[in-house]
């Protein structure tokens, strides 16, 4: 007993003294001596105090020294680097930066939409697990209805099971006040084993975390794999930082998974890029989190889970054409939003590089409002794009046609989001 309370005592003093990695592999050490109780029945009186130890370094974890925080913020540049292991186990080593080219492709195949216009205020989604609390609320000021999680805790939603090798995840973030710079912050857990999901604490093996935090405008990356060195870095994040004024508070997150890479980006930022983040053999599944030591309220809302697939010159030269809900408008509008930049970088791209392609632009839209209306927003929107690739990518107007469906051609029953989501599309036709 009296080794315990002096192995506790160690680990208080290495709080101050010590880096969040020392912390991290005495977390783990513990993780390991508790594995073992099964096989020592024996030691119960040390059991007890390992659970005090383990007590204690969650406590360490949680706390995190707030000028640490401040001075990783003043000295993290625009080309943050952290080295990371080609192979886990070898020295050669590859870089994972920190830079603002916005080249996010969203996924084709929509999986899941939910803006929550489905539910009550005060309802909680029933296709999502907690042990957290919340409930759907508007906000003022903004558009639609929001999922509001007003304790820390996980929400594992039930169509992220078993992610697939290549995806992409969207979705809007807010907060409503200076939660301070402690604890963890927002984070999106991906683990090999889905016991995992709803732990406060992150260090077991087959974990790889995403953490943002508005009260220190930092992001965060820790992956720790079940053999072989483990990941971790701090960035700057200032698209996302409530020190900034109300105008900081929200912001919208995009996550895309291609097999063992993970990029993400907040607004149009890159914030990461980490070419092994997945590096497990088992299927990942996936969870939200919030761990914040001040009393706030956190909103998500408008979140997009699609698969990607093929490249768009592979499918236009496969099946002579291709569909994208990448390109994305204002509600009710012809307005390209900024996001889509992407999707028509690689279609201005395929135009310019194939001199020979002639495109039919076709405009396609859900069955929200009237009918006819949306025959002319569908378009007015498949205009907007020819307008845009001829303007901006110096494409000839005369490659191009128009065309606006509307509703009339929608892939599904257009009721849930997700099917609406898929709807709200536009297709090339080769011609």
């Amino acid at each position: 007993m009296n080794k315990i309370i002096l192995l506790f005592g160690v680990l208080l003093f290495n709080h101050t003294n010590t880096n969040a990695q020392v912390i991290n592999r005495k977390a783990r050490e513990t993780a390991d001596k508790a594995s073992q109780r099964v096989d020592n029945k024996a030691s119960q009186g040390i059991d007890k105090g390992l659970d005090k130890v383990e007590e204690g370094i969650g406590n360490i974890f949680k706390k995190k020294e707030k000028k640490k925080k401040e001075a990783n913020a003043a000295t993290q540049t625009k080309t943050d680097t952290v080295v990371a292991p080609a192979s886990y186990g070898a020295n050669t080593s590859t870089a994972v930066k920190k830079n603002s080219k916005f080249d996010f492709e969203p996924g084709n195949k929509v999986i899941q939409f939910d803006d929550f216009n489905r539910l009550s205020i005060g309802d909680f989604p029933a296709e999502y697990n907690s042990n957290t609390s919340g409930e759907v609320v508007n906000i003022p000021g903004k558009n639609g209805k929001w999922l509001s999680l007003t304790k820390n805790g996980c929400i594992v939603p039930d169509y992220t099971n078993k992610l697939p090798e290549n995806f992409t995840l969207e979705f809007e973030l807010g907060i409503n006040t200076d939660p301070s710079n402690n604890y963890s912050g927002f984070g999106l857990n991906f683990s090999v084993d889905k016991a995992n999901l709803m732990k406060d604490m992150f260090f077991n093996a087959g974990n790889a975390v995403i953490y943002l935090h508005p009260g220190a405008a930092t992001a965060s990356v820790f992956v720790n794999p079940i053999a072989g060195s483990e990941i971790t870095n701090d960035v700057q994040m200032p698209e996302w930082d409530v020190r900034e004024g109300s105008n900081k508070n929200f912001t919208k997150v995009s996550v895309w998974r291609q097999k063992g890479r993970l990029r993400i980006y907040v607004n149009e930022n890159k914030v990461f890029d980490v070419p092994r983040f997945f590096v497990e053999t088992a299927s990942y599944s996936f969870a939200f989190f919030r761990s914040f030591f001040g009393d706030c309220e956190v909103y998500v809302t408008n979140i997009r889970y699609a698969i990607a697939g093929e490249d768009l010159r592979a499918r236009l030269m496969k099946e002579g054409k291709f569909s994208t809900t990448g390109i994305t408008f204002d509600i009710n509008s012809d307005k390209i939003k900024t996001e889509s930049k992407a999707v028509l970088d690689e279609i201005g791209s395929l135009l310019q590089t194939n001199a020979d392609i002639k495109l039919k632009i076709v405009g396609h839209t859900d069955n929200d409002g009237d009918a006819a209306a949306n025959i002319i927003l569908s378009q007015k929107r498949a205009v907007a794009i020819k307008t845009t690739l001829v303007n901006n990518y110096g494409i000839d107007a005369g490659r191009l046609i128009t065309e606006g469906k509307g509703e009339t051609e929608a892939l599904n029953t257009n009721t849930t989001a997700a099917e609406k989501a898929a709807n709200r599309r536009v297709e090339f036709v080769k011609f």
